[in-house]
């Protein structure tokens, strides 16, 4: 596998007429173990997953698992509108609930302060009139503050949805897609006897990754947790 020009991948998959933009992340022995793919709405994620993984075997005959492929659909304005329209593509056994606009847990605020050598993440979210705040606190490095406004905002979906004590942060880090930067992010849901990893994704709008990052995990988990109930 370690052959195979992943990044002559990413072109041909930017041939695809709704993919802006596509990236490949490898593990140490060059297997692909994400591929997050930046598309115009035109066409249904699910279609474009499989877009995605015939294109891959037929260019160079790598046989992509449709679970580690994200998709990110942004409206074709002017990009300062820009937002996600749906993101992975899910395993067809496992049920998903699509919350209705009184369910939906949306995005309040986020914020990350750092006092010597901690930091402080706290995010808050809505759900109707609740309104309740989650925090997490941590080292404070750059790269381990996106982790901590990601724990922060399960945290605070505890309170909406005491399934989300099953899940925890993988990764939290925010990507370079082309000329955007996009928040990723993996959670792992622990559904007895197995491990399902949920990816996120949130465009970066006016410079703030923290609302960005807890969106991506809004994102990731929103249809899947109240399936759970």
């Amino acid at each position: 596998m370690a052959d195979i020009d992943l990044a002559g991948v990413e072109r041909e998959l930017c041939r695809i007429p709704e993919v802006r933009a596509a990236r490949i992340v490898a593990d140490s022995g060059g297997n692909p173990v994400e591929v997050h793919v930046l598309a115009s709405p035109g066409k249904q994620a699910k279609q474009v997953v499989r877009d995605v993984q015939s294109v891959a075997l037929a260019a160079v005959g790598l046989d992509l698992d449709h679970r580690i492929v994200s998709v990110v659909q942004l409206d074709d304005g002017n990009g300062a509108s820009a937002t996600p329209v749906t993101i992975v593509a899910e395993p067809e056994e496992l049920p998903v609930a699509i919350p209705t606009s009184s369910d939906r847990v949306v995005f309040e605020s986020a914020s990350a302060v750092r006092r010597g050598l901690s930091a402080t993440a706290e995010v808050v979210l809505r759900r109707g009139e609740e309104v309740v705040s989650g925090s997490a606190e941590g080292s404070p490095a750059a790269v381990a503050t996106q982790r901590l406004v990601a724990e922060a905002t399960l945290d605070s979906l505890r309170a909406f949805e005491p399934a989300t004590s099953r899940a925890d942060v993988e990764t939290a880090t925010i990507a370079q897609v082309g000329e955007r930067q996009v928040a990723l992010t993996t959670i792992v849901l622990v559904v007895p006897p197995n491990e399902e990893v949920m990816c996120g994704s949130a465009p970066v709008r006016g410079g703030d990754v923290h609302e960005a990052l807890a969106r991506a995990v809004l994102d990731a988990l929103n249809r899947r947790l109240p399936a759970l109930g």
